[in-house]
């Protein structure tokens, strides 16, 4: 398993909407990320930046570029978007991290 991260930055003053939408994450698209790949899934919010961290593992047989063909994905883009940075297609603004150092 690969463990990917990945930042994105939330608008202020939606911390508690963010989490609220979370908590309520709909089934069909925890469905879709699972059989992705994507497990162990978390994300964690700087308050001083309203940076999102986002940590996830996948296998190297992950299908997690396929994800933005997805309705349900665009869907919850599309409902994201009021809240957090976004591209003009609706994803969200994400960077990827490097690892610098990882203990088991």
């Amino acid at each position: 398993m690969e463990q990917f991260a990945f930042k994105m930055h939330l608008n202020t003053g939606m911390t508690a909407e963010y989490r609220r939408r979370h908590d309520e994450i709909w089934p069909d698209l925890a469905a879709l990320l699972k059989d992705a790949g994507v497990s162990d899934y978390s994300i964690w919010l700087d308050e001083d930046t309203h940076t999102l961290f986002a940590i996830l593992k996948r296998p190297a047989d992950h299908t997690m570029a396929d994800l933005p063909n997805s309705p349900v994905m665009r869907r919850w883009w599309e409902y994201m978007k009021d809240i957090m940075a976004s591209e003009p297609d609706g994803t969200p603004v994400s960077t990827p991290l490097e690892k610098m150092f990882y203990l088991a």
